[in-house]
């Protein structure tokens, strides 16, 4: 009986400290639901002066609009075949719709959100890169659903509503980019292949390859350009891969929660943000302690498929993307992000 009494003190101890860390990572402030519909959330887009927030849904196509501070649902838009990403610019007044299933990028009016263009471009156009001091967007699409065993990054001037070039990259599937700021380099996830990608942006040529060898499936992609350190998250297994950019070599790995299809970094919090769908879902919260130097605070639990989701460090915020599942309501998760 005391052994049995020993034991339960140190489950609520371990509890307790469990969910004190959790609030400390993340506390959860508002769940926004947006009933009677089909959701299956892909990537998120944000609107600061707009105060809005774009989510792009694959299931029953949708960008549904919410406002960024009240988590308030404003519209439904729906013309689309496979929206995957939404990129609002206040500077353009509009809004870039990449839409995977059309083959294009619809361009919408940044207030009335009528339809004002099109840019046509390969079937399952996805994943972006931004660079806003050239408005040039970077867009990954063609491979495995091209049945090609190379995928294109088309190169979009936004101002021109123009495809300018495309970047034949010889594996069949690529998956998050992340651009630096202080040179010509696009970082690119080869996923087929299994390795990173030094795209020179001004050459429009890939330079270098690094291999992921600690996991596979490299998927999503995040940047601290200030520490040289590439962020990757793979899912076989489920690891966070620390990549050194100015050597190429991993200096880093660590295990996080399955099935990761968003990440995002905070370089005033010093933390990442991997959010994940396996299981009953959580975002794994990692502390970065230096340059090489990472560990998981909490694993903050969500709900099942919850893969997808924006960081808005400006505010604080994370906002994660609860998709329909059986009895289980489309919602989007607002988290509270700790004071420094």
């Amino acid at each position: 009986m005391r052994r049995f009494f020993v034991f339960l003190v140190l489950v609520l101890g371990y509890s307790a400290v469990s969910a004190a860390q959790e609030a400390e990572a993340l506390r959860l402030v508002k769940s926004v639901s947006v009933p009677g519909v089909q959701r299956k959330w892909d990537h998120f887009g944000v609107d600061l002066p707009g105060n809005r927030l774009f989510v792009s849904s694959e299931e029953e196509p949708a960008i549904e609009v919410f406002d960024l501070q009240s988590g308030k649902h404003l519209h439904s838009l729906t013309d689309f075949k496979e929206p995957h990403n939404a990129l609002p610019l206040a500077e353009l007044k509009k809004i870039f719709v990449v839409d995977g299933g059309a083959s294009e990028i619809q361009v919408l009016d940044y207030t009335s959100y009528k339809v004002t263009g099109h840019i046509p471009l390969s079937i399952d156009a996805d994943p972006i890169a931004y660079d806003p001091s050239k408005k040039l967007l970077y867009v990954v699409n063609g491979g495995r659903a091209a049945k090609t065993p190379y995928c294109l990054i088309s190169i979009v001037d936004l101002t021109a509503e123009k495809k300018l070039a495309d970047l034949k990259l010889d594996t069949n599937r690529l998956e998050s980019m992340a651009l630096e700021k202080s040179s010509n380099r696009l970082f690119v996830n080869r996923t087929g292949a299994n390795e990173i990608g030094v795209v020179d942006r001004d050459k429009r040529a890939v330079t270098q390859t690094w291999p992921i060898t600690a996991a596979k499936e490299n998927v999503p992609m995040q940047y601290d350009e200030t520490n040289h350190r590439l962020f990757v998250v793979t899912r076989k297994p489920s690891k966070l891969i620390v990549v050194n950019t100015d050597t190429g070599k991993e200096v880093a790995s660590l295990s996080v929660h399955d099935y990761v299809d968003d990440l995002a970094f905070d370089p005033g919090q010093h933390r990442l943000y991997a959010i994940a769908g396996g299981g009953e879902g959580a975002v794994s919260v990692i502390g970065q302690r230096d340059a090489d130097t990472y560990e998981v605070i909490a694993n903050v639990p969500t709900k099942p498929g919850t893969k997808t989701g924006r960081l808005v460090p400006e505010l604080h915020r994370l906002y994660v993307g609860v998709p329909t599942k059986e009895k289980q309501e489309a919602q989007i998760l607002i988290f509270e992000l700790p004071s420094k």
